[in-house]
């Protein structure tokens, strides 16, 4: 009498996992940006030079992105239930680690303990949602589910600007600790188990990626301070560029590699993607030294510096309904190439105004137009990526868009930070501001080049037509449901 019907049973549980994976993603996205607006906090208790601070940031992007389609794998492999829970428990325990960090360096390796967790777990969010929502509100879901991941990327500087000021920089981690412990148990018993009980790991090739851009890194990272012709500055450039060559090679010659060199061959993804590596560049490299700008040259407070960036990192909540309708009417190409120049034009009115006694006034067009331009690529990427391939490659194709975005703001920190500590520093306001602006000019070049390349996407009348009903578990794959609670 008591048991639910078939179709409310159904509804349940698409909304548990609508909630799940939703939160679970936030907390994932949050903790890219959540520290930029705590960097001088960090660096006031903890001590360390610049590039310790670039490795606060990068050793969670870096390792986000070279493990996340690892994580995916495995999850297919050996159930993705179990491995997001996996990863859930990876990130609440560094997030832990980190809010106990004693030093600097201690905080860089929870953050990249963070970064594991965070690949392990991100990935397998899409795919747990829409095993569990029914094609025909399958929409709704995915749309609220952007809506809260783009939540969290706007609100990272501002959340983690308060924490810092009216509580501590330790709780921008302590926040996620008993999100994720209560997330846990409802994982456990809310979320259906699915596998692709065939899928083949690329281990060879997670480790030529990996350890591949970790030496491009490292060296960008350490060049000004060891000096560019050091012997670790030469080792990471050519054994990490050498081993990223492979990483390509593997790509084209290797059996199942993690990432098929062939669907570069599609100029839809060749563009979004590569357009979407740089633009990260530009954006989370300038977003990493404006963030302190704010604080260390224009003298707010966490909290208010965070405030100041929210015409910039929460425009897409408002532009976004705008361009996605846009993209359907004149389609994606014409959408995402102006999204980019505006937002390299931003970056380039950022550089020209930016002086120590600029006002936050003549700041707002330059956070502005970042942020329209940021919203209006946004919106229309995603469908581009799952455009330009065939329904039993969106998975690989998703995680290839995303790790290359979290590459590209690994690289886009540490090489418009080189260019900010050869020109300038922490001396003063304007050693900041002499360093600060040459790199926003690399930023808003890299962003403008992107743009171009987006003019490789076909245009609508090109694109091939999306198969419905994507997404659920395929052919080989194995659902069980989840023991109610």
């Amino acid at each position: 009498m008591n048991q639910k019907s078939p179709s409310t049973a159904g509804r349940t549980r698409a909304l548990w996992a609508l909630v799940i994976t939703s939160v679970a993603s936030f907390m994932a996205a949050l903790d890219n940006l959540v520290v930029t607006t705590a960097l001088p906090s960090i660096r006031a208790d903890l001590g360390g030079a610049l590039e310790d601070l670039e490795w606060t940031v990068n050793a969670y992007t870096l390792t986000f992105a070279v493990l996340l389609m690892l994580g995916a794998a495995l999850g297919d492999r050996f159930g993705r239930r179990r491995l997001f829970l996996l990863g859930l428990t990876v990130f609440t325990a560094a997030s832990a680690a980190a809010a106990l960090s004693p030093g600097i360096g201690a905080l860089i390796g929870a953050r990249a303990a963070q970064g594991v967790g965070a690949a392990i777990m991100m990935p397998l969010t899409l795919t747990l949602l829409t095993a569990a929502v029914p094609e025909a509100r399958r929409g709704m879901a995915l749309g609220i589910f952007s809506g809260v991941t783009g939540l969290a990327v706007a609100s990272g500087p501002l959340i983690g600007g308060s924490l810092t000021e009216h509580v501590s920089w330790q709780w921008i981690f302590w926040l996620n600790v008993p999100v994720g412990l209560a997330l846990l148990p409802l994982a456990r018993f809310r979320l259906a188990e699915s596998s692709a009980p065939d899928a083949r790991l690329d281990l060879l090739g997670t480790l030529l990626v990996s350890t591949g851009l970790f030496g491009i890194v490292y060296a960008l990272v350490s060049g000004n301070a060891d000096g560019w012709t050091s012997a670790p500055v030469l080792a990471g450039l050519l054994l990490g560029g050498a081993l990223t060559a492979g990483f390509v090679r593997h790509g084209i010659r290797g059996r199942n590699p993690m990432l098929p060199m062939r669907l570069f061959r599609d100029r839809g993804f060749l563009g979004i993607n590569l357009g979407s590596l740089l633009m990260y560049v530009g954006m989370f490299g300038s977003i990493f030294l404006l963030s302190q700008f704010l604080q260390n040259v224009a003298g707010y407070s966490p909290t208010e510096a965070g405030l100041r960036m929210l015409p910039w990192t929460a425009m897409p909540m408002v532009v976004a309904p705008i361009a996605g309708l846009l993209t359907d009417r004149i389609g994606a190409r014409p959408v995402v190439a102006t999204g980019l120049g505006l937002q390299a034009v931003g970056l380039a009115l950022f550089a020209l105004v930016l002086e120590p006694e600029v006002t936050y006034t003549a700041q707002l067009p330059a956070l502005v137009l970042s942020g329209v331009g940021m919203a209006l690529y946004f919106a229309p990427a995603y469908d581009v990526v799952m455009s330009s391939v065939r329904p039993e490659e969106r998975g690989i194709a998703s995680g290839a868009n995303n790790a290359l975005r979290e590459v590209g703001g690994a690289l886009g920190v540490a090489v418009l930070a080189a260019v900010f500590s050869a020109r300038g520093g922490y001396g003063s306001g304007q050693d900041f501001t002499d360093g600060t602006v040459p790199a926003l000019w690399i930023g808003a070049g890299a962003v403008a080049l992107a743009a171009g390349l987006a003019l490789l996407i076909p245009s609508r009348k090109a694109r091939r037509p999306v198969a419905a009903g994507d997404g659920a578990p395929g052919v080989g794959e194995t659902e069980k449901e989840a023991v109610p609670a």
